[in-house]
């Protein structure tokens, strides 16, 4: 069975596009997130347990969360009550508040979606100066219902529970001049720390947003990336796509 299944893999492997060299990602297995930002690459597997990767070992990370993500705004996570946390020297602080998604690719602050699609945002100083208990925690409402959301340095990104996605531009402060209709529908996406964007469709389809520069942060189409598999969840930082399948497995790609 190991046998077949490796030479399925490889198959797998050289059905990839030839622009992007797709590795298998060891030494981990039944993921369901991951998220890269800044160099470092953090993930949660079916069991909730949560990894950082150091050189090319997935370390476990205290607690348990279904969702994490890491950014310009530190390392965040989500727990299976919605509860937020923060990583703070070397351990997770509870914030006050709930979400069922959050994100740490904006310029020092977070966004995040709660129940019925509502989105918030937490201003850098809140952010960043977050340290435990006590400190302020002034959570701004957004407008619109939103199910997943991403920020990077021109703007956020989102997509609502039709899979119509939209574009805000969104300042430290939480300011914003609410949310802009994209062409194409996605089910989750994810922007990168230079502003390059890419999601997943509700049929595992994994495509990258064109054209994106600061003074056209819509960027101009979307291009598919072939894979060889279903995939539910993709992040890309410094050149390395990361991407995990809808059985877990996950694969990291060099353009």
């Amino acid at each position: 069975m190991r046998a077949t299944a490796a030479v399925l893999l490889f198959l797998c492997l050289l059905a990839v596009s030839h622009a992007w060299d797709c590795q298998p990602v060891v030494d981990i297995k039944n993921l369901m997130q991951i998220d890269a930002g800044l160099g470092q690459v953090v993930a949660t597997n079916t069991s909730q347990t949560p990894y950082y990767l150091v050189g090319d070992k997935w370390t476990p990370l205290p607690g348990s969360l279904k969702h994490i993500t890491v950014g310009p705004a530190g390392i965040w996570g989500i727990n299976k009550a919605d509860s937020i946390y923060k990583y703070v020297a070397g351990n997770w602080v509870q914030a006050a508040g709930y979400l069922k998604q959050v994100d740490a690719g904006g310029n020092q602050f977070i966004v995040g979606v709660y129940m019925k699609d509502t989105s918030f945002c937490l201003t850098s100083s809140a952010t960043v100066g977050y340290k435990g208990p006590g400190s302020p925690l002034p959570w701004t409402g957004l407008p619109g219902s939103v199910k997943y959301s991403s920020c990077g340095p021109f703007g956020c990104w989102a997509v609502n529970k039709n899979d119509d996605i939209f574009l805000m531009s969104l300042n430290q402060d939480c300011r914003n001049n609410g949310w802009s209709h994209i062409d194409g529908k996605l089910s989750m996406i994810e922007v990168a720390t230079d502003g390059s964007v890419f999601g997943v469709t509700s049929a595992g389809s994994v495509y990258t947003r064109d054209g994106i520069t600061a003074s056209k942060p819509e960027g101009t189409g979307w291009s598919n990336i072939p894979m060889c598999m279903i995939m539910k969840h993709v992040t890309y930082d410094l050149g390395r796509l990361w991407v995990v399948s809808k059985s877990g497995f996950a694969m990291v790609c060099t353009h």
